[in-house]
């Protein structure tokens, strides 16, 4: 397989062209999640869509593009997938009920305990610094879940759920990492999603109005070029350099919350927000120096 040319100005751009389209699918998936489109959508309801429209744009990117396929990985496919519909049915119940910019500020969350489930699956050890890390994003976390009588927020348990079983997803992807191809790894996860959400939609399923069926296939398209622009941001430059790039998301989360939804991040939601912002960047500080050091 040819490598992908290094270019790290263009990278840079694809990753904050995905952090604003993933928020994006947030924020349309608290529109269909609420009754502001009509009324509301189960969760499974939204991420059938998404898995849908999503499949539709990259088969169509597949039939004019036409590259060379080979045989997949059936058995990574499957739990890559599984564990990301759970992941993704979770993370649209949430922004249903809490604000999008701390549903989004809980999913960097992921790799932390990506790492967490690495120790054990992928026999990789973890240092001091990687275990700080952790304990400072999920201390952020606590303190978004508000934790007293007067202000706990149970919907905030579903992105945490979210984030530990994305995070199990990572792994999956992980093991799938150099197998294939990019637009093949997409192809795979979006027809698979998108048989398990058809299956898991049939007890839900109610008509969605024209304009939720609008923002139902705005999910799925805006998810698959998001999608296509992180893998071939990632491609394109040192995951250490993309990485920090990817937390502008919560930017553009929080922005679409407050331009549609009115909603402005009280104190509570800034603290947690950047301490988890906090020990992601150590995160991805030791995995610098990590990759440095064993590149001498």
């Amino acid at each position: 397989m040819t490598p992908t040319p290094q270019n790290p100005p263009l990278a840079a751009l694809l990753i904050f062209a995905a952090s604003a389209l993933l928020a994006g699918t947030t924020l349309l998936a608290k529109a269909l999640g609420t009754d502001t489109l009509g009324p509301a959508l189960h969760p499974m309801q939204i991420s059938h869509g998404r898995f849908l429209f999503a499949f539709v744009v990259i088969v169509t990117a597949t039939a004019v593009l036409r590259p060379a396929l080979r045989r997949p990985h059936w058995g990574l496919h499957i739990g890559r997938t599984s564990f990301g519909w759970l992941g993704i049915t979770l993370m649209f119940a949430s922004v249903a009920y809490i604000p999008i910019a701390d549903a989004t500020a809980i999913s960097f969350l992921n790799p932390v305990f990506a790492m967490v489930l690495a120790i054990p699956l992928l026999k990789e050890g973890v240092g001091p610094w990687r275990w700080l890390a952790a304990a400072v994003a999920l201390t952020g976390a606590l303190i978004l879940l508000r934790p007293t009588p007067a202000s706990f927020q149970p919907a905030a348990l579903l992105a945490l759920t979210a984030a530990a079983v994305i995070g199990m997803e990572l792994i999956f992807i992980k093991k799938l990492s150099g197998r294939e191809i990019p637009i093949q790894i997409l192809l795979v996860n979006n027809g698979l999603g998108l048989t398990i959400a058809s299956v898991a939609v049939i007890s839900v399923w109610q008509a969605p109005t024209p304009a939720q069926w609008g923002a139902l296939a705005g999910i799925g398209g805006l998810m698959a070029c998001a999608q296509a622009c992180f893998v071939n941001g990632m491609a394109r430059a040192d995951a250490s350099f993309v990485a920090p790039i990817s937390y502008a998301t919560l930017i553009f989360a929080a922005f679409y919350d407050f331009a549609i939804f009115s909603v402005i991040p009280d104190r509570i939601s800034i603290i947690g927000s950047s301490i988890i912002l906090t020990g992601a960047l150590i995160l991805v500080w030791r995995e610098t120096l990590h990759r440095q050091a064993l590149s001498r």
